[in-house]
């Protein structure tokens, strides 16, 4: 079934439209799931702790991907609804073009702050030797990271999200054989989970680039473009949610380990780092669609299709509500041989994940309706209110429940302290949706 993004979509259209997106994501965190599994059956707890210590500060340097990508898809598929294709080719390019410049300034900025900032993390011998090797080597592959993550996104204002999930595909499957190789075969510890991450992301990266340089088939191609400040910071300021977003997420990450290792010491990193890899399977599924479905309402709004507006507003309600019932019943239904896929080596930490999961996974029921908020406002162009929702979700509500709620509670408190954040987040994305209602028309 051909679809464009200009049609009147029904359920059967919206969800075919975004599963490839959903399941690029999926296979998208699968490169740090795959390594954490094969770390952690084949290499030791310590090495799986330091994998999980690096990696939310490459996600930092990386969330040039997210903003670019979200950003510059909600202005460019705008664009493409004012029927002006030509002056949507000149904002594709320079803002990829843009990407690539930073992106080498943050590969220079991880190998340079990576083990300082560890040690002023509280990492210290085995554990910081382990998170400095896999983080160094990762963030010379910044520049393929971040071109993935911003071209995932870009494949579906270009109209094929398909062509997005097949390179996709490709890249997770090879690193998903090459830790089988590097780790299980030939027993390069983690060194061979960062060389696996990093040919997958250099196939997830520079593919598109030599797509869109070509003559294709898609509605975006590389053409000649001259720098432009103010639309860049318009970029910027629309994939602002998302750029707060990844880095909260990096640094809520670094606090949970902070928490953990103070209580739990690395047997709680090594758990939470289990739940990490579960949850990113979950999220992923409302990023995806939240992130799939946002061209189509850049496009309708600036085709000031308020009609289609409105009918993409309810359907997507109704399926984010139908996944957040049917996402958090599997994940307390199956918390027992999800965590033993990854460590059911050792019994006291199964049981420590299993419960810590169980209780981070009713979080599930209201995560997706906040995600799809801050999206829908960024596809709307509105920057400001997307990047309220998410650093009120993060940076402020999961912050201040990491700190107090275990003081109260202990190790529930930290597991219990997204769910609790996610509801005084509802309250504000629900505040907003009222609010803006007649500004938008999407009521």
């Amino acid at each position: 079934m051909k679809i464009e993004i200009s049609d009147n979509f029904t359920y059967k259209k919206l969800i075919i439209f975004t599963l490839p997106t959903i399941a690029m994501l999926i296979f998208t965190s699968l490169y740090t799931i795959v390594d954490g599994f094969f770390v952690s059956n084949y290499v030791g707890k310590t090495e799986l702790a330091g994998l999980n210590l690096a990696f939310p500060i490459l996600m930092i340097l990386g969330v040039i991907g997210f903003m670019f990508g979200s950003g510059g898809s909600a202005l460019v598929a705008k664009t493409l609804g004012e029927n002006e294709p030509d002056k949507a080719n000149r904002y594709f390019s320079m803002i990829v073009y843009s990407a690539i410049f930073f992106s080498i300034a943050a590969g220079f900025c991880g190998w340079f702050l990576l083990e300082p900032l560890l040690i002023k993390f509280g990492a210290q011998g085995a554990l910081l030797m382990d998170a400095v090797l896999y983080g160094k080597l990762l963030s010379l592959a910044l520049p393929a990271f971040i071109s993935q993550f911003m071209f995932q996104i870009l494949f579906i204002t270009a109209g094929k999200p398909a062509l997005g999930f097949m390179i996709t595909l490709i890249a997770g499957c090879t690193n998903m054989l090459l830790d089988y190789v590097f780790i299980a075969k030939m027993g390069m510890g983690l060194a061979g989970a960062a060389y696996a991450t990093i040919l997958g992301q250099v196939i997830g990266g520079f593919v598109p680039l030599l797509y869109f340089a070509r003559k294709n088939s898609s509605l975006l191609r590389f053409t000649k473009t001259n720098f432009d400040l103010k639309v860049l910071l318009q970029v910027c300021s629309n994939g602002l949610s998302e750029m707060v977003t990844n880095i909260s997420a990096s640094l809520i990450n670094m606090l949970y380990m902070w928490q953990l290792l103070r209580d739990s010491g690395e047997s709680g990193v090594a758990a939470f780092a289990v739940i990490m890899y579960l949850e990113f399977v979950f999220s992923a599924i409302y990023l995806g669609y939240s992130t799939g479905s946002s061209p189509i309402v850049s496009y309708n709004y600036g085709a000031k299709n308020t009609t289609e507006l409105k009918n993409l507003f309810k359907k997507s309600l109704t399926i984010v509500l139908v996944c957040s019932f049917i996402l958090t019943s599997l994940a307390e239904s199956f918390a027992y041989p999800l965590s033993g896929i990854f460590v059911s080596y050792d019994n006291l930490l199964l049981d420590m994940t299993v419960h810590g999961f169980r209780l981070y996974a009713l979080a599930f029921l209201l995560m997706g309706f906040n995600i799809y908020a801050s999206a829908f406002y960024t596809a709307l162009n509105n920057g400001i209110i997307s990047a309220v929702i998410s650093f009120s979700r993060t940076c402020v509500f999961q912050v201040l429940t990491i700190l107090f709620l275990p003081v109260f509670f202990g190790l529930h408190g930290i597991w219990c302290a997204i769910g609790v954040a996610e509801v005084l987040t509802i309250v504000i994305s629900i505040s907003f949706l009222i609010k803006t209602r007649k500004i938008y028309n999407y009521i």
